[in-house]
């Protein structure tokens, strides 16, 4: 596995996740309003959020790319988690985000996942991403709007019905 890159915006720093990250991380799962949306759709605890952590990181080794820990340039606090997922019965590689609830609606999430994405397509010179998102999700439906992703139908994820949207390479729209 070769190190995990760290990438800048203009108000975040998407970088490696470390265990350092856990108290943080556990509070965002742990949120009710931000658990409803990511799987396995519940709050987590802290237990379960060690493990998450340590699916992300290894996420990494397996597929040489997986989440990034984002977080405020200017003070270092943590917002969220943002990067690219790719389960082994998933059907296509995701874009995926989220944030500690205190960090909706500043264009955190945008400005994140658009970071990720040109970094996946550089990279891995991947055809196109996907956003597998919860149909009441209305928040990360704007972000895949703003993206310019496109909505291609739905897809059934572990046991619930999510919205697919597809990601394609800057300059490059959906083939018809």
């Amino acid at each position: 596995m070769s190190a995990i890159p760290s990438l800048r915006t203009a108000r975040l720093n998407l970088r490696p996740l470390r265990p350092g990250d856990l108290d943080a991380l556990a509070d965002m799962l742990a949120d009710p309003e931000v658990a409803r949306f990511i799987g396995p759709e519940r709050p987590r605890d802290r237990v379960e959020s060690w493990r998450a952590l340590e699916s992300m990181l290894g996420h990494w080794a397996m597929r040489g790319y997986g989440f990034f820990a984002l977080e405020l340039r200017e003070t270092g606090v943590f917002v969220g988690r943002a990067g690219i997922l790719h389960p082994l019965d998933w059907p296509a590689p995701e874009l995926a985000y989220a944030l500690a609830r205190p960090f909706w609606g500043q264009g955190y999430a945008t400005e994140a996942a658009g970071a990720a994405r040109a970094w996946a397509f550089d990279w891995f010179g991947f055809a196109q991403l996907a956003s597998f998102i919860h149909p009441d999700n209305a928040a990360s439906i704007k972000v895949a709007n703003r993206l310019g992703a496109v909505r291609e139908g739905d897809v059934q994820l572990a046991g619930m019905t999510a919205q697919h949207w597809v990601h394609y390479p800057p300059g490059r729209g959906a083939i018809v």
